[in-house]
């Protein structure tokens, strides 16, 4: 059994409410929104774990989009570099859509030029 290539959307093909994008994009900028520390009246682990939410403008040669990056994802944006998603989905937020990378996808900085 071989495995066959991974046939990588571009920008200007994502529809609303879809999911399992493999994508290419470079970062063009990447502002924080949010930093949420833990919150000690819960007891559960995940509730004690800070959280950080960063906006992030991503684009290949067809067009941009915001990409929500979560917690350990905000580490690996830096403006210029290379991203490559796998498995991520567009969510819809206040009319627009966002692409979000969460716990089924995968999230990869690379160093090469786009």
């Amino acid at each position: 059994m071989t495995l066959s290539a991974i046939a990588a959307a571009m920008v200007d093909q994502l529809k609303p409410g879809t999911n399992g994008h493999t994508l290419t994009v470079k970062l063009v900028s990447s502002k924080p929104v949010k930093t949420v520390g833990g919150r000690g009246s819960r007891s559960t682990i995940l509730a004690a774990r800070p959280s950080s939410i960063a906006e992030c403008l991503v684009g290949d040669k067809t067009g941009t989009i915001i990409f929500t990056a979560c917690n350990e994802q905000v580490d690996l944006m830096n403006v210029g570099a290379t991203l490559i998603l796998r498995n991520a989905k567009i969510d819809m937020f206040k009319g627009s859509m966002r692409l979000v990378v969460d716990r089924w996808g995968v999230l990869r900085s690379q160093t090469c030029k786009f």
